[in-house]
């Protein structure tokens, strides 16, 4: 047998996923301001799409208020009509360069929609996480039909299902963290 495990490959693989999801719940509102709630904003602009963070400041002056000082006078409307578009539910108020986005108090109903968002982002988080499982385990199945012993199928199984477990564990709490900052009035 010339093909050894790759463990590290399956944890990189899963701890994508968990950086993912991380990401995922950067974009998701809550009560306070964020820089971070534009980040998978993109504009059209000088012919190609960019995220706003890249032609224009980003400032949080007040928690329930981000402002967006934009560069060049021809994107503001192109900003503009981009955060109006994202379902963010943010109309901006435009001031010369400067865009003002004034974040609206969440209403229960609307913060329980963000949370079951979240859930979702998570779940697919654990079904990425899953799949790579899935994937190491057939890895195995294949190196023991070359020949791997029983010992090691069993110690690399095991050592996947305990990546696994402790992936969706931390999954799930930073879903809860998410949630419990969401739901919070």
């Amino acid at each position: 047998m010339n093909e050894e495990f790759d463990l590290e490959n399956i944890k990189k693989r899963m701890n994508g996923a968990l950086e993912s999801v991380k990401n995922d719940f950067k974009s998701l509102r809550t009560g306070r301001a964020s820089s971070s709630i534009l980040d998978n904003i993109t504009v059209e602009v000088y012919g190609s799409k960019l995220p706003i963070s890249q032609c224009a400041t980003i400032n949080i002056p007040e928690p329930r208020l981000i402002t967006i000082n934009v560069w060049d006078k021809e994107n503001i409307s192109a900003i503009e009509k981009s955060i109006q578009n994202s379902g963010l539910g943010i109309n901006p108020v435009t001031e010369g360069n400067l865009l003002r986005l004034p974040l609206p108090e969440l209403n229960e109903e609307r913060r329980k929609e963000i949370s079951k968002l979240a859930a979702q982002f998570a779940e697919q988080a654990r079904v990425s996480v899953r799949n790579v499982r899935k994937d190491g385990m057939d890895k195995i199945k294949k190196l023991k039909s070359e020949g791997i012993s029983e010992d090691d199928e069993k110690f690399w199984s095991e050592e996947v299902q305990n990546l696994t477990n402790d992936f969706i564990k931390q999954i799930d709490e930073i879903l809860k963290i998410k949630q419990d900052d969401i739901l919070k009035v």
